[in-house]
């Protein structure tokens, strides 16, 4: 007999309900507000369906109700981890990793091949050289929950290789609640330790800027490049640009013998209101402020293998202090009755870096060779983020049994990036003392990243009157577009006279060298060396995607069910270089036309009910992944994270992927499982990190299409409760995922690419990329596990989390040379929670600790090259050990 029972008879009223989903919702609430309470309902009365039922003893709603593979991330899982926020959380995650401490990759796929979503719509990033945003930016406390979904389904956006990862934020409460917390924190490499810093101003502890970083109003103005007369500004013009952007708050490294503790702070509250006849307002605020101190001390080189030697081009050792504020903010409304629901959501969060850093060593471009101590840089960055998210949902059920349900939402979002006054500052040895030179290297940097989305969407989901088969029909459409604008311009200050600085000026300080006395005295002058002769300093860029799906799921046989569904993409993506002073586009090698494709990209899953308690699933989809814009852009960029630059390539083009996707699910109990799953995938022209440059020059890395690649492995994960194995009430709990994965590029002999710097011009492939090497970014082998003790009421936990990455390559190296290699290796981390229910007989308030341990091994970050049993640091440190201490009441 089927475990899924047949449809209801034909509804009276149903298809007069499709006509109603064209009707103002908050009509239908109100009426429902003012209609009278409903006699309960009889026993031979038929009861109402919201969804097929399937006699699965233990399997959790969310895989049950879902004809995709997905695992779900819940308030609990936070809590149980520890995680601060969603990037660290997912990387619990079977198959999944973190990369930079903010971005995601999904089964070895990087974060281009993956989408965020929050409750459904897209948001834009604040990152210079991604489309994705970093999830660093969600904080646990605004989170309800987190979904990945690992294979395609057609309510998505089409792009879509790795993964969808859908961030669910806080809801409607059902009870009120008011919850407070602090705490601190240290670091073994950091806290009470000297570091480095510099002043910046007043409100730097917050991570807001009052304006003294912004560039002069004069200069902004100015319609014309700074450089001395040449563009007809007046040499006093000139002197007094120079005299106000000079600041030396902002460029003067300090010691800071003590760094302080982290300290943090924050709050939630909700509660919720009857309006009478069944119709609720809820509200829920959550809002919180933190402040951290991490010092890096490490290795940075570059070199060649020539020969099976190593030839190093520069060697340095550094010292990094980096200043991390944060504060975040989530305002929720929700009115909600028996069959309509509404909601509005904002979300605020504002994440400030703060880094002082100096670098000592080698560079053969300056004469320096392996053990000399030739040069030094020293640089300050404040680098500001923020992102607001507005956000306008419903869901509406139609019909006398709910058989239609209308699902709408409409967002607006806004991230952006500002790095005022970024400088850096260079020094030569001579004889033991730093000195500037006769002709000084200073930079002076002033960088701004706005995006912008705009998003739409609308689902209907219908349970079709069918007798023999329970079966729904699903469509819908989404319509959204991201714009982004991107400027950057670049100053220094260099001797007036063409012989250079006099000796006694190279032997100042640099807050003295750039004095007003010199300035106004034309030893120095202010010039700007902003590139816009290809649009490298200014672009500007847009996606407007517009979509719709038609998908049928439903009962094939007994215990079988399944989903076929096509969705439709259309969308054209530009990215414009612009003259960064008159705004006018510009065009030659550096552009490229606008790319406007249309896909049909169809999606199959198959999910057999094996038991009552196991299931065996199957999905096949076509997909896409789009070049992001900073990948097109021709602009130079420094990511803080691995201190390395970056240049764009404007002739990337969309990606195509194939996936198969085959799962076991036992579950035990609830909570437990086990599942054991393969995938694969194929992708035409994967776009790939390469590097380009070296010598004297500093190291690029940028982007290209590879001709084709392939990607396979193996997830297994696993969860359970052990009881009766510890003291008292307290049961073991253990959970653990593996997951391997292989990888290939394929390069043909006549396969060609088009690499940065070739004007367009195709370029044989197996040049820049080597037949059969792993993709960018994917590990062989990812493991998680979890091994912890908690009472049965969940007011004590106490969890030791390991976790497990292998080596990945970062970027393609240099032609002829070895690849970037990260090597995340393990880390250990500690979670201890206690909840205490009478506090001294206290009973209105419940007060909590958390105790956290952060890479308890002291794991270093390693990113290296290496051949013939030589090894090369690109860029290694230590993070140490951290510990984190938090007091909650909740009332």
């Amino acid at each position: 007999m089927s475990k899924f029972p047949p449809s209801l008879p034909l509804r009276n009223g149903l298809f007069v309900a499709i006509g109603a989903i064209l009707l103002a919702p908050g009509v239908a609430m109100a009426q429902q507000a003012q209609q009278p309470p409903q006699p309960q309902q009889q026993q031979d009365e038929p009861a109402t369906l919201d969804a097929v039922s399937v006699s699965a003893e233990y399997i959790p709603e969310p895989l049950l109700q879902s004809s995709s593979v997905i695992s779900v991330v819940t308030q609990a899982d936070f809590e149980r981890t520890g995680d601060s926020d969603a990037a660290q959380a997912l990387q619990r995650v079977s198959g999944l990793s973190l990369v930079s401490d903010k971005f995601v990759y999904v089964r070895g796929l990087g974060e281009r091949y993956s989408s965020a979503l929050l409750n459904g719509s897209p948001l834009p990033s604040p990152e210079p050289l991604q489309r994705v945003v970093p999830l660093d930016l969600f904080p646990a406390e605004v989170l309800q929950g987190v979904t990945v979904q690992k294979t395609y389904s057609v309510r998505y956006p089409g792009e879509f290789g790795g993964g969808v990862i859908d961030l669910k934020s806080l809801t409607v409460p059902e009870e009120s609640f008011l919850k407070l917390s602090v705490n601190g924190g240290l670091n073994s490499l950091t806290t009470h330790s000297k570091g480095l810093t510099y002043y910046g101003d007043d409100h730097d502890f917050w991570g807001y800027d009052d304006g003294r970083r912004d560039l002069p109003e004069g200069v902004i103005n100015s319609r014309q490049p700074v450089l001395s007369t040449n563009y007809g500004h007046d040499p006093q013009i000139i002197r007094d640009f120079g005299r106000a952007m000079n600041d030396p708050n902002q460029y003067l490294l300090q010691q800071k013998d003590n760094i302080d503790p982290d300290i943090g702070f924050g709050g939630s509250a909700g509660t919720s209101f009857d309006l009478g006849g069944s119709v609720k307002l809820g509200i829920v605020a959550v809002g919180s402020f933190e402040n951290t101190w991490r010092t890096r001390t490490g290795l940075q080189q570059d070199a060649e293998f020539f020969n099976g030697d190593v030839n190093y081009l520069n060697s340095y050792d550094f010292a990094s202090t980096r200043d991390n504020a944060r504060v975040n903010g989530l305002l929720g409304l929700g009115l909600k009755s028996e069959k309509h629901s509404l909601a509005w959501t904002t979300l605020y969060v504002h994440d400030t870096l703060k880094e002082a850093k100096s670098r000592h060593g080698f560079d053969v471009g300056i004469g320096g060779a392996v053990g000399d101590d030739v040069r030094r840089d020293d640089y300050t960055l404040w680098l500001e983020r923020e992102l607001v998210n507005h956000q306008l949902s419903g869901e509406h059920s139609f019909g006398e049994y709910g058989d239609l349900i209308l699902e709408w939402r409409a967002a607006t979002s806004e991230a952006n990036r500002t790095t005022p006054f970024e400088t850096h500052v260079q020094y030569s040895n001579a004889g033991g003392a730093w000195i500037t030179g006769g002709f000084p290297i200073n930079d002076f940097a002033f960088g701004a990243v706005d995006d912008h989305v705009d998003s739409a969407g609308v689902d209907v989901t219908w349970n079709l009157p069918t007798e023999e088969r329970a079966l729904t029909l699903s469509f819908g459409g989404a319509y959204s577009k991201n714009y982004r604008e991107a400027v950057k311009r670049v100053f220094d200050f260099v001797p007036v006279s063409g012989t250079g600085l006099p000796l006694f000026n190279q032997y100042q300080r640099i807050e003295y060298l750039l004095s007003d006395w010199n300035l106004q005295n034309d030893v120095l002058v202010l010039r700007e060396k902003t590139a816009n002769n290809n649009g490298e300093s200014a672009y500007d860029a847009s996606l407007d995607i517009r979509s719709a799906y038609l998908q049928l799921e439903g009962e094939i046989a007994t215990n079988l069910r399944g989903s076929l569904g096509f969705r439709y993409e259309d969308a054209v993506q530009e990215v414009r270089t612009l003259d960064i002073f008159s705004g006018v586009p510009i065009t030659g090698i550096y552009s490229a036309p606008a790319l406007e494709n249309d896909y049909i990209l169809p999606a199959l899953a198959i999910t057999w009910n094996i038991a009552d308690n196991q299931q065996l699933r199957f999905g096949a989809s076509k997909t896409i992944a789009r070049p992001q814009f900073r990948e097109l852009a021709p602009q130079q960029y420094t990511d803080p994270d691995i201190d390395r630059l970056f240049f764009g390539n404007p002739f990337l083009v969309d990606s195509e992927l194939v996936n198969l996707d085959l799962r076991y699910e036992r579950y035990f109990d609830e909570g437990e499982y086990l599942t054991a799953g393969l995938f694969h995938k194929s992708i035409e022209n994967p776009v790939e990190a390469v590097t380009s440059g070296g010598g004297g020059n500093a190291t690029f890395q940028s982007f290209l299409n590879a001709p084709e690649a392939s990607l396979y492995g193996i997830e297994v994960e696993f969860k359970k409760y052990f009881d009766g194995v510890t003291w008292g009430d307290n049961r073991l709990y253990l959970a653990t995922n593996y997951t391997w994965t292989k990888s290939e590029v394929s390069v043909g002999a006549n396969d060609t690419v088009i690499p940065p710097g070739f004007n367009g011009m195709p370029q044989p492939a197996a040049s820049f990329v080597v037949d059969g090497s792993a993709m960018q970014g994917q590990s062989d082998h990812i493991g998680n596990l979890q091994i912890g003790v908690e009472s049965a009421d969940g007011g004590f936990q106490t969890t030791l989390i390991a976790n497990y990455v292998g080596e990945r390559i970062v970027a393609r190296g240099r032609p002829g040379q070895p690849d970037y290699i990260d090597k995340p290796g393990t880390t250990l981390d500690f979670v201890l929670r206690k909840r205490f229910k009478d506090f001294f007989g206290w009973n209105w308030f419940k007060p909590s600790l958390k105790l956290t341990g952060r890479n308890l091994l002291g794991t270093d970050h390693e990113e290296f090259m290496a051949r013939g049993g030589d090894r090369v640091d690109i860029y290694t440190y230590s993070p140490g050990v951290s510990w984190n201490l938090s007091v909650s009441l909740d009332f």
